[in-house]
């Protein structure tokens, strides 16, 4: 059985750091690139258009679609099937709604990881990253803790307080999470 990665959590949580980390730790990990329809940033994206996602939408290859900072962020099915046939999907997601889409409606074994940080950390990474959109990731920060509170029953994997927790060693936890739960050779 296939086996993919979830990372929830708000932005600048270090998702795109910790999912770094994991492919230094182990070559399969590869971050999903989710299908982008808009404008911005096009690192970690694979940029569409609204024809790409109607055509994706009318065949059923979409697992789920969120709208966020003007964009429209897809997680497809050809997309996942391409990234599985190379290694380890490693998915960014900041709604709970997503986890349940992806894990409902794409065969493999997901672990969920949720990898959190204070508003504070998300306000001054924002910032020494320049983002143009500090207080937009400020109001997903806050959707996001909303998000949580909604879901109190929700059970993760594994947790990892960012703000207390490097990157590499975060990586390791994961990998380790992944190794008990499918064994070393299929990680």
């Amino acid at each position: 059985m296939k086996h993919g990665v979830i990372l929830y959590g708000p932005p600048a949580a270090g998702k795109d750091t910790v999912t770094r980390a994991l492919a230094q730790l182990d070559c399969r990990y590869r971050q999903f690139e989710r299908l982008k329809v808009g404008s911005g940033k096009s690192d970690g994206y694979r940029m569409g258009t609204a024809d790409q996602l109607l055509a994706l939408e009318a065949v059923g290859d979409v697992v789920y679609t969120n709208q966020r900072y003007g964009n429209t962020y897809v997680i497809d099915r050809p997309g996942l099937a391409a990234t599985f046939a190379v290694g380890v999907p490693v998915l960014h997601l900041g709604q709970i709604d997503g986890i349940h889409a992806v894990v409902g409606g794409y065969p493999a074994i997901w672990s969920t990881v949720l990898l959190w940080c204070p508003k504070e950390v998300t306000a001054h990474r924002s910032e020494a990253r320049d983002d143009r959109d500090t207080a937009a990731r400020l109001a997903a920060w806050e959707a996001t803790r909303e998000d949580l509170d909604a879901h109190p029953g929700l059970v993760w994997d594994l947790t990892v307080d960012t703000s207390a927790v490097s990157p590499q060693e975060s990586a390791r936890l994961i990998h380790q999470l992944l190794v008990q739960r499918v064994g070393a050779t299929s990680a």
